[in-house]
C-alpha cells in the first residue's frame, strides 16, 4: 500500500509522485484522506514522545461572521459535517450553505470565497456539500464542487468559475425543467480526468426522496469541459441486465437507489466504487417485489465509460434502511498468504465484506443465509441474506430479553415489558404493521438505521491491514411506513429515558482485515454514567451513540463522541471529548475536552513545518466551528 497515497495525489493533481514524495508535502487532498478512503495519514510529528503537547491552536466559525451579518436571517445548522481538503498550504472548505471558501490552515482565516453565481437563489443551509474535490496542479488546478442543482468547477487561486467548463464555469444537473438535485454529500470524485457524481433528481413537489420516483443514477462528466460522458442505471432499465429483479415492472417507478456518502476509487485500474442506497419506501417493499438490483450493493464502474465491471448486493429486498454508509476502503492485504488488492466495506448491519477490487471476488467466504420471512399482507421478503463468514459483526445484531438492559431489576421489568409490545427476533426480522391482528406496534429491530457504521465509515491503516470501525448499537421500529413517519418517531427510547439496551451504546472494534480476526474492542467515551438511576452503581464506561469519525495516523487513531445534533441521534448520547487512541491495544492516550461534540471527520496536514489536527464541532446550543489542534 506504499503506492496508494502517490495515486491519490496523482489523481487529484495530475501527478506521478513517489508515495514518499507525496507524504512529505502534507497534504490532506480527498475527502477519506486519499482516493482509497483510508482517512490514513503517515505523519508522525505527532506521537507517542509529543501527544501529551497536544493543544487547541486555533477556533473559527464554520459560517464567517461578516456572511451571516450580511444575510441577517440565515440560520445555519449546527450540525457541521463539512471537512476540508488542505493542498500546497491553503485549506479549502465548501461552509455551510455550499459556497467554497479558501482559508490559512495556520489559523482559519478565509482567504477567499466562492461568490454565488448571478441568479442564484437566495442563501440557504439546504445548499451546504460535505466536501470538495481537487484536480489539477498549479495554476491549473481546480476546485470541483456541488451546490443545489448544479456541479462547478473553480479556479483554485481565486475561486472564480473557470467558463470553459459548462456553462461559464457549472453544469446543470437536473434531468427535467421541473426536478431538483439533491446531494449534501461528500465531495464528487475525480479519476481519469473524470468526474464522477452521485446524488438523485427529485421531482417538484415530492416532499420525500425516500420515496421520489426518479432514481439516483451516477454519472461521468469531462472534468474539462463538463460534457456528459456517461449515465450508470441504479435501477436498471428494460432490456439491462438486473432488470428481472423489479418484478412487475417496478423498475418503472424504481426511484432512491442513489450514492448518497461517497466514493473511493482505484487510480491504476480506472475504477470507482459506488457504495449504493435502498431503494425508496424504506421499510415497505410490496410495490417493488424482488432483489431490487443495484438497491444496497457495491458496484465498481470503470471510470472513463461507466462500464459495470463488477457488482455484490449486499442486502436483498431492502426493509430496514440498510444503505451502504460509507464507500469501501482500498488496501492491499494478505489473505491465507495472499496479497490481494482489497476493497473493504463496513455496514450499518454491523458486517465489514471484504472483496477483491479488480474482480469482485469475495476476500472470505459470504454465505446465503435464510432468516425470517414477512408476514406483512402483499410483501415478498428475501428468503436469504448474504453473510460474511469473516470477520465476526463489530456490533451487537438483533433483538431479544438477553439485549435489554439490567442495570437493577427495576430497569430490566420495564425494558422486557417495553420490548413485548413489538415483534422482534434475529438480524433481519422483517417490520410488520402497526396495530394489527397481534396488537403489536411494529418490529423492533438493530443495528437501526444509523448503524452499525454509518458515513463517517471506518479507517484503514496500510502498514498492517487493522480497520478501525466506529459504531452504535441503537435499536429502531421497523414498520407498515408507507405513509412514513418522521424519523425520530421510529427511534426506541428505553425505560426512564434510558437506552433499551445493554452497553456499549458507541464502540471502537479494531479487525485484522489479513485473517479477519478481531483485536480489541473499546467502549467511545464515557455514556449515561451520570444518569440519577445509574450514577452510584460504579459502571465502566459505558459508550456514547454518537456519529463518530475516525481519524488514523502513524502513531494513534484520533475519534471524537459525536454529538447529539447529529441526525437521529438518541438523546443521552455524544460528549464534548476528543482523543487519541493506541492502535495496538484502544487505550486512551490522551484526550481534550473540545466544549461541543465532534461532527465532522478529523483530517490532518503538514503546514510550514507544524502538523495540525482540525475538526468540526457543534452542539444543540453550540454554534458549529473548526477547531486545530498542534504541538505546542
Amino acid at each position: 500500500m506504499t503506492g496508494l497515497k502517490g495515486i491519490v495525489l496523482a489523481a487529484a493533481f495530475g501527478l506521478c509522485a513517489a508515495t514518499a514524495q507525496a507524504q512529505s508535502a502534507g497534504d490532506w487532498a480527498h475527502f477519506g484522506g486519499t482516493l482509497g478512503d483510508t482517512k490514513y495519514s503517515a505523519l508522525d510529528q505527532i506521537n507517542a514522545g509529543t501527544i501529551n503537547r497536544l493543544k487547541v491552536v486555533w477556533r473559527a466559525p464554520a459560517l464567517d461572521p461578516a456572511l451571516r451579518a450580511e444575510n441577517p436571517t440565515l440560520v445555519p445548522s449546527n450540525n457541521f459535517r463539512n471537512a476540508p481538503l488542505v493542498v500546497g498550504g491553503v485549506m479549502y472548505i465548501s461552509n455551510q450553505i455550499g459556497l467554497v471558501e479558501a482559508r490559512d490552515p495556520a489559523s482559519g482565516r478565509i482567504i477567499w470565497r466562492q461568490a454565488p453565481f448571478p441568479g442564484d437563489p437566495r442563501l440557504t443551509p439546504a445548499a451546504a456539500s460535505r466536501a470538495l474535490a481537487l484536480w489539477g496542479k498549479g495554476a491549473a488546478a481546480r476546485i470541483v464542487t456541488v451546490r443545489g442543482s448544479y456541479l462547478y468547477v473553480l479556479d483554485a487561486r481565486t475561486g472564480k468559475p473557470v467558463t470553459d467548463f459548462g456553462d461559464q464555469g457549472r453544469v446543470d444537473l437536473r434531468e427535467a425543467p421541473k426536478t431538483i438535485f439533491s446531494w449534501t454529500a461528500p465531495a464528487p470524485i475525480v479519476v481519469r480526468d473524470v468526474i464522477v457524481i452521485g446524488g438523485q433528481p427529485i421531482a417538484t413537489g415530492v416532499a420525500d426522496i425516500n420515496k421520489a420516483s426518479l432514481t439516483g443514477n451516477v454519472r461521468g462528466f469531462d472534468v474539462r469541459t463538463g460534457k456528459l460522458l456517461w449515465t450508470f442505471h441504479t435501477v436498471p432499465r428494460e432490456g439491462e441486465p438486473g432488470v428481472e429483479t423489479w418484478e412487475n415492472d417496478s423498475w418503472r417507478v424504481g426511484g432512491k437507489t442513489k450514492v448518497w456518502s461517497a466514493f473511493s476509487a482505484d487510480e491504476k485500474l480506472g475504477l470507482v466504487y459506488l457504495p449504493l442506497s435502498a431503494p425508496p419506501s424504506d421499510y415497505y417493499g410490496v410495490t417493488r417485489p424482488g432483489n431490487n438490483l443495484y438497491s444496497d450493493s457495491l458496484v465498481a464502474v470503470d471510470a472513463r465509460t461507466g462500464r459495470k465491471v463488477w457488482h455484490y448486493q449486499l442486502v436483498h429486498h431492502d426493509l430496514w434502511d440498510y444503505d451502504l454508509p460509507s464507500p469501501p476502503m482500498l488496501a492491499d492485504i494478505k489473505v491465507n498468504g495472499r496479497l490481494r488488492k482489497a476493497a473493504i466495506q463496513v455496514t450499518k448491519m454491523a458486517y465489514v465484506f471484504a472483496f477483491d477490487r479488480a474482480t469482485g471476488e469475495p476476500l472470505f467466504p459470504i454465505v446465503e443465509t435464510p432468516v425470517a420471512v414477512s408476514t406483512m399482507p402483499g410483501e415478498k421478503s428475501s428468503p436469504t441474506q448474504p453473510i460474511p463468514a469473516k470477520p465476526k459483526p463489530f456490533d451487537r445484531q438483533g433483538m431479544d430479553e438477553d439485549q435489554l438492559i439490567d442495570y437493577t431489576p427495576a430497569l430490566r421489568a420495564e425494558a422486557v415489558q417495553i420490548l413485548s409490545r413489538y415483534q422482534h427476533g434475529p438480524m433481519y426480522t422483517p417490520p410488520s404493521a402497526a396495530g394489527g391482528p397481534d396488537g403489536k406496534l411494529g418490529t423492533l429491530y438493530m443495528p437501526g438505521w444509523v448503524g452499525g457504521a454509518n458515513w463517517t465509515g471506518a479507517a484503514l491503516d496500510p502498514e498492517t491491514g487493522v480497520i478501525y470501525v466506529p459504531s452504535v448499537s441503537v435499536p429502531w421500529i421497523g414498520r407498515d411506513n408507507y405513509k412514513r413517519p418522521p424519523e425520530s418517531s421510529l427511534y426506541m427510547e428505553g425505560p426512564q429515558g434510558l437506552p433499551m439496551v445493554k452497553p456499549p451504546y458507541g464502540r471502537i472494534t479494531a479487525i485484522d482485515m489479513n485473517s479477519g480476526d478481531h483485536l480489541w474492542m473499546v467502549p467511545n467515551g464515557e455514556g449515561p454514567r451520570d444518569h440519577p438511576l445509574l450514577k452510584d452503581l460504579n459502571l465502566p464506561p459505558l459508550g456514547q451513540a454518537g456519529r463518530a469519525a475516525p481519524l488514523l495516523t502513524k502513531s494513534f487513531l484520533f475519534v471524537g463522541e459525536g454529538d447529539k445534533v447529529g441526525l437521529s441521534i438518541p438523546k443521552l448520547s455524544g460528549g464534548n471529548m476528543f482523543r487519541a487512541y493506541d492502535k495496538k491495544t484502544g487505550k486512551v492516550a490522551w484526550q481534550a475536552d473540545l466544549g461541543a461534540g465532534t461532527t465532522s471527520p478529523p483530517i490532518t496536514y503538514m503546514h510550514k513545518g507544524k502538523q495540525y489536527i482540525v475538526v468540526g464541532v457543534g452542539g444543540v446550543d453550540h454554534p458549529a466551528e473548526l477547531v486545530a489542534l498542534s504541538l505546542n
